[in-house]
Formats: C-alpha cells, sequence, structure tokens
C-alpha cells in the first residue's frame, strides 16, 4: 500500500532533473502520474518527445501507470489540455506538481525584454495555467494538492532578475490559491528546491566543477546530498491525505532535509492621528522604524543554518537532528494544525 495509492497527479517537467524525481516518487507510492515535458533546452526553445517519454518507461518497469504530456505550460491551451488528458484518462486530477521552468539569466541591466517575458511565461504564467485548469476540477471533487516549484531564487539572485521574480511571484499565486481554495478540500504548498540539475550545469559555478572534476555537477550529484531526487520524499508527503492540515506554506529543500520558510510578518510600525509630513517621517524613522535593517536576503541561508549553535539542535533518533529558530514562534502569529 502507497500513500497515494488511487490518487491521480500531473507533474510539469518531470522529464528530467526535480520534476523527474517528484513524478517517480509519485508513482511508486501509487499514484498514476501524467508526465508533462515539452522536452526543450534550457533557454526554452526546442522540443524533443524522449525526456517524457523515457520517465513513463522507468515508471512502468516499477510497476507504475504512467502516461506521457509533450505541451507547454506557457500556452494556455495546451495547459489546459494536460489537466484534461489527465482526468480522461483516470477520470478525476488529485495532485498538480508545478516544475517546469528555463533559464536567461542576465543582471539587471543588460536583460532584454524577450529574456524577461521567456521565463515568466514558462515559470510564472505557466505554473498559473495549470493551477487554474486543475482548480476547475479540484473545486469539484472537493480535494487537491497543488504543490509548486519556487526557488531560493526569489530571495535575490543578483544575475537572475526575471527568475527571480517569476518565483517570487509563484509563492504569491500560492498564498491566493491556499486561500482561495481551502474550503473545497484543497491545498496549495510552494517548496524551494535545491539540487545538482542541468541548470546547474550551465552556471560558471558547474563548468568550474567540470573541469576540476571531469564530471558535470549533476553528474557527480547521484545518491548525494545534492541529487534533486531528495526534493522528492517532501512533495510526496505534501501530495498525501496526510497533509490536508498544511496549507499556504513555503519550505525549503535542501540537503536531506526540509525548513519551513516564515512568511512575511509585520516588524515594527509608526502610527499618527493626522498625515505625517515627509520631514516627520525622516526624523521619526532612525529611532522607530529604522533603527536597523537587515541585508536583502540571499540564497545561501541553507548553509547557514548547518552553523547554528550546537543547543539549538534536538536529536530526534534515526540519524535525524531537528533545529528550531530561538525566535520561533512568535505567538501573535502562530496557528496549530
Amino acid at each position: 500500500m502507497g500513500m497515494l495509492d488511487g490518487r491521480t497527479a500531473l507533474v510539469t517537467g518531470a522529464g528530467r532533473g526535480i520534476g523527474r524525481g517528484i513524478a517517480m516518487a509519485l508513482a511508486a507510492e501509487g499514484a498514476k502520474v501524467l508526465v508533462n515535458d515539452l522536452g526543450a533546452k534550457l533557454d526554452g526553445e526546442g522540443k524533443d518527445a524522449s525526456p517524457a517519454d523515457v520517465v513513463v518507461k522507468e515508471i512502468q518497469k516499477i510497476g507504475g501507470t504512467a502516461a506521457a504530456n509533450y505541451g507547454s505550460v506557457a500556452d494556455w491551451d495546451q495547459a489546459h489540455a494536460m489537466v484534461e488528458q489527465a482526468v480522461t484518462l483516470w477520470g478525476r486530477i488529485d495532485i498538480l506538481v508545478n516544475v517546469a521552468g528555463i533559464l536567461r539569466d542576465r543582471m539587471i541591466f543588460n536583460m532584454t525584454k524577450e529574456e524577461w517575458q521567456a521565463v515568466l511565461a514558462v515559470h510564472l504564467d505557466g505554473t498559473f495555467f495549470c493551477s487554474r485548469a486543475a482548480s476547475v476540477h479540484m473545486r469539484e471533487q472537493k480535494y487537491g494538492r497543488i504543490i509548486s516549484m519556487s526557488s531560493v531564487s526569489a530571495l535575490g539572485a543578483p544575475g537572475q532578475p526575471n527568475y527571480g521574480a517569476a518565483k517570487a511571484g509563484i509563492i504569491g499565486l500560492m498564498y491566493s490559491t491556499a486561500n482561495g481554495m481551502a474550503k473545497y478540500g484543497v491545498t496549495a504548498n510552494s517548496i524551494m528546491p535545491s539540487g545538482a540539475t542541468r541548470m546547474i550545469d550551465s552556471t560558471p559555478r558547474g563548468r568550474a566543477f567540470f573541469e576540476q572534476h571531469g564530471k558535470w555537477p549533476s553528474e557527480a550529484a547521484v545518491g548525494t546530498a545534492t541529487d534533486p531526487d531528495n526534493v522528492a520524499p517532501l512533495a510526496c508527503f505534501l501530495a498525501s491525505e496526510q497533509a490536508g492540515h498544511i496549507n499556504g506554506q513555503v519550505f525549503h529543500s535542501y540537503g536531506y532535509g526540509y525548513s519551513l520558510m516564515v512568511e512575511p510578518v509585520p516588524l515594527r510600525r509608526i502610527e499618527a492621528d493626522r498625515r505625517l509630513s515627509p520631514s516627520e517621517v525622516a526624523a521619526l524613522f532612525p529611532k522607530t522604524v529604522g533603527t536597523y535593517f537587515l541585508p536583502p536576503p540571499g540564497t545561501t541561508f541553507g548553509k547557514s543554518l548547518e552553523a547554528r549553535p550546537k543547543q539549538e539542535w534536538k536529536d530526534v533518533g534515526n540519524g535525524v537532528r531537528f533545529w528550531q529558530a530561538p525566535w520561533d514562534p512568535p505567538a501573535e502569529f502562530a496557528s496549530k494544525p
């Protein structure tokens, strides 16, 4: 018996990397999986049916049920068609995992309009198009799980203004979907995944790794803490009935562990009984709201947690440790399942 027996799923971008690992894991837990992959290059150009076909065969080899879809999530009609394909094949759609993505990295000062629009079209439009199509069925059947891949790049990757903006937008879309669909038994959550995929291979860091080791990061990652398949167990759990109380949350998958990210909450505020003048705001800021400012968030916080004081970590058995921030929880914002 698997935790997803009887469920049906659509995983976009499932032909390689993180999407492939999630599709395989869902199938291993009993879900019927529609494997979507356009088969494009990293920049979104080209088409190739083989990535999706290979994963379907791999799922069937382990005794699972799967079918392939080669549509583009960035196309409204094709996104809706892939959802309808799952419903036609298996009668319903219970799980949607939005993974499909491309890269066109530039600094903000030399990014073209086309590079901006292409990345947002796949990541943000694609997540919306597929979620919109699936939500109609999930609302009717009073059950659904939507899991969308965001990224730590949303926290300020300097060479990815298009990718970072799209990934931050996915979190906003997820919050809205979570609030709008909760009463229908549908949850929406996001994961900031990590892992050495072909996207990492394409970076200067990936090329440097190849020059030093003679293999690409994605090749060296198999079976290690940087294996993109490490994201899949969390995605499977969020896709299950057991996770019905988890809604509107962002998780970071890093190495062999997972972090719950805190949502933006109020920190400081000044308030007057009238409209303040600009000079009053300037005078008040240094001693109230502006006593200090944190720097813009970055993408390396996952590594920094490992260096937290030992007393903040608790051994929970079987080789597992648990870290809880000393400032957790802010009681006025906390809620219980």
